[in-house]
């Protein structure tokens, strides 16, 4: 689901253009997810958990981010902790990726679409 992508959108100040790639606004919603309470980890597919094995971090794993114009549509697939629940959790992680990428970068983010991949025990 990792959108790996060089795409990147503009923003014009009056001193010149500022570019920002798509994979800093995936890394962005996947870190503001990941510090909600509740969230165990987010999903990602076997590129994600190969990548994992050997050491990288992928900070943008389980985000896919589609930008245009200046606003954005965020997907995520989380992995839940048991015992919380899950819709409150996933408007706590829509409310803090809206606000987080709107804060960093400006964008408008129209929607933040939020899927449970699984649910795991807390460990000790």
């Amino acid at each position: 689901m990792t959108e790996m992508t060089s795409e990147s959108f503009e923003k014009h100040s009056g001193v010149g253009e500022v570019q920002i790639a798509n994979e800093v606004v995936s890394s962005i919603a996947g870190i503001s997810a990941s510090e909600v309470e509740g969230v165990d980890s987010m999903a990602g597919g076997f590129a994600g958990e190969l990548a994992g094995k050997f050491g990288a971090k992928n900070l943008s794993k389980g985000v896919k981010v589609e930008v245009q114009d200046d606003s954005a549509i965020v997907e995520l697939a989380i992995n839940m902790k048991y015992g919380y629940n899950i819709p409150e959790t996933c408007k706590q992680v829509q409310e803090k990726v809206i606000q987080a990428i709107n804060s960093m970068t400006g964008l408008t983010v129209k929607q933040v679409n939020v899927r449970i991949a699984g649910v795991s025990l807390e460990q000790d």
